[in-house]
């Protein structure tokens, strides 16, 4: 058999071959990926389900002149296999490898930088028209999914669209599921679109797009007359397609949402490694999960809400149980933020539950429909910190920063997953202000976790250690890292720990005791040191007149790349020998200045 893969490199050998093979090559891609995501780790349904469409598109169109984005980028492996990262695929989300996202530095092929989903119709619509405004001929296409199409900024983009002349073809990858099941009355038009029972007027056309479809998204043949076609019409186009996320892979189109990102698995059958039967520490995410049920079922003014993330946030446990207080919101994190604020003034207790890099998209909606109203929602922000291979996009590493300067907003990191049990037990309990509360991705240290709830003194930090010389002022996770790293200290007696837990408002009382105490302070966060916790304490000093010397640790002013978390902690010098050699470093000046 012809091994057709081989030999393309680039999108102008994928011309060269005769239509009847590209079947052929799309069996070839989808075995590429399928080995190496098996191995390497990443995201693998998304791209099984666009391996036809991704070939027909460099097929057809003439890339990277003409300009395709693909929103999110979870569906982009095919793509960037056949733009010249085939021979260095084995990298992607790797450190220093290539990246699991389009990444515009990365390659010319990849038009846009996408990582937070619904972008790609606004950023094509405006390469159209600079293209116009230019007097170029080309064309511009966005990718986009069924889950993605129904956010607030997807449907602005097509608003705008529809009222021009540009050359823009969007295409509905519609497989009826984002990174869990789409959600929402689009979602219901879309099926009824599909079974060919929806009775009002097509949506896309009454936006002033030129609509075909829907069509099979697996048949090259179709794929390619009809992207042929549109190429010749003018004006916004939008091409309706019907896909199966997982093609390809028994298992990953029976169970979509196992293998959005499935890990290690074994290519040849799909199936995933059997778990082990060691008992770890919980998720935090999980944390949250359990907990929340736990408090909903004795509190009935409690409700949950996630935008299109109830696997990830673990959200699911509370909709699995008590369905009708737990919402997915689709992929909408401004509706997300305003609907608690909604119920927030109605006397419900709403826990909003959101990544830490997805919350960035309803900055507003804290300010102006939550903070400025002083309303009492508690946001949840799951992967705070950096989050390993998902890379820049996905790091939640803004969060202290952008949070902090907003007034009436209280901001709690738990150390562990009894104090992210017991903030949450608080707070529902009554409160008369915003709180967001943040903790990262993975696991804790605790296999004893479930506690019996105690009630959190808000504003309110810890003494961990006292010590004579340095104070060592944590918020977060971090203070693990700090207690391993003090074990290893030969002068344990100089150093103090203190758990902030409240970067808002800050524990002003305690603060004045350690300034009062120690010789020097060391701050150290999860987050960026422009503006986070260490900047709050600098703050702190500089008013009241402390003259310490205070050493802010953190992720430094850059935006950090794709690795494992260790690897990024130990670039940032934030794992535990990097700390250690830097508090011993500064005993050392103390002890002989």
């Amino acid at each position: 058999m012809k091994n057709l893969l081989k030999h393309i490199n680039l999108p102008k050998d994928l011309r060269q071959l005769a239509p009847e093979d590209l079947p052929q090559l799309a069996k070839e891609l989808r075995r590429f990926i399928i080995n190496i995501v098996a191995t390497k780790e990443g995201h693998l349904g998304a791209s099984l389900g666009v391996v036809e469409l991704t070939i027909a598109l460099h097929y057809v169109f003439n890339t990277p002149k003409d300009e395709l984005i693909w929103d999110v980028g979870h569906q982009a492996y095919g793509h960037k296999i056949l733009t010249g990262r085939k021979d260095i695929f084995d990298t992607n989300r790797q450190l220093n490898g290539i990246s699991g996202f389009p990444k515009r530095s990365e390659s010319e092929y990849d038009a846009f930088g996408v990582g937070h989903s619904s972008t790609s119709i606004s950023a094509a619509l405006g390469m159209a028209i600079a293209s116009q405004l230019k007097g170029e001929n080309k064309h511009h296409i966005a990718v986009i999914g069924d889950a993605s199409i129904a956010s607030g900024m997807a449907f602005e983009g097509l608003n705008h669209a529809g009222v021009t002349d540009a050359n823009l073809l969007v295409i509905l990858n519609d497989n009826a599921i984002g990174i869990d099941p789409s959600v929402g009355a689009l979602k219901q038009y879309l099926t009824n679109v599909k079974k060919g029972t929806e009775k009002q007027d097509n949506i896309f056309e009454a936006l002033n797009f030129n609509y075909s479809g829907p069509i099979d998204g697996h048949d090259l043949p179709l794929l390619l007359s009809e992207l042929k076609r549109l190429k010749t019409v003018k004006g916004p186009k939008f091409l309706h397609i019907i896909t199966t996320k997982g093609k390809g892979l028994k298992q990953a189109e029976l169970d979509q949402v196992k293998y959005h990102a499935p890990g290690k698995f074994d290519a040849k059958t799909g199936e995933l490694p059997v778990k082990s039967d060691l008992k770890q520490p919980p998720k935090y995410q999980d944390v949250f999960g359990e907990t929340i049920v736990e408090l909903a079922l004795k509190n009935d003014k409690i409700v949950g809400i996630t935008p299109a993330m109830p696997t990830g946030s673990s959200l699911k446990y509370m909709m699995e149980t008590i369905p009708n207080r737990a919402f997915d919101v689709g992929i909408a994190e401004q509706h997300a933020v305003t609907l608690a604020a909604g119920m927030a003034t109605q006397g419900l207790i709403p826990f909003c539950n959101i990544y830490s890099t997805f919350l960035q998209r309803a900055y507003d909606q804290i300010i102006h429909d939550v903070a400025l109203q002083n309303l009492p929602v508690i946001f949840c922000l799951d992967r705070a910190g950096l989050v390993g291979e998902d890379g820049a996009t996905h790091h939640g590493v803004f969060d202290l920063a952008y949070l902090s300067c907003i007034p009436n907003l209280v901001i709690f990191a738990p150390k562990d997953a009894i104090a992210l049990r017991n903030i949450m037990y608080t707070v529902q309990l009554g409160i008369d202000f915003p709180i967001a509360i943040r903790y990262p991705r993975g696991r804790g240290h605790l296999l004893d976790w479930k506690k019996p709830f105690e009630i959190v003194d808000i504003g309110k930090g810890k003494c961990l250690k006292e010590g004579l010389k340095i104070a060592i002022l944590t918020i977060g996770t971090t203070a693990k890292t700090i207690d391993d790293v003090i074990l290893s200290i030969n002068q344990k007696d100089a150093i103090g720990h203190y758990d902030m837990q409240f970067v808002k408002p800050l524990d002003e009382n305690l603060l004045h005791r350690i300034f009062k105490k120690y010789d020097a302070i060391i701050t150290i966060e999860d987050g960026t040191v422009v503006g986070g916790f260490g900047s709050m304490i600098l703050n702190f000093a500089n008013t009241n007149n402390y003259k310490q010397t205070i050493t802010i640790l953190g992720i430094e002013d850059q935006f950090i790349e794709h690795g494992t978390t260790d690897q990024l902690k130990a670039m940032q010098k934030l794992d535990a020998s990097s700390l250690q050699k830097r508090i011993e470093d500064l005993l050392f000046a103390l002890n002989n200045c």
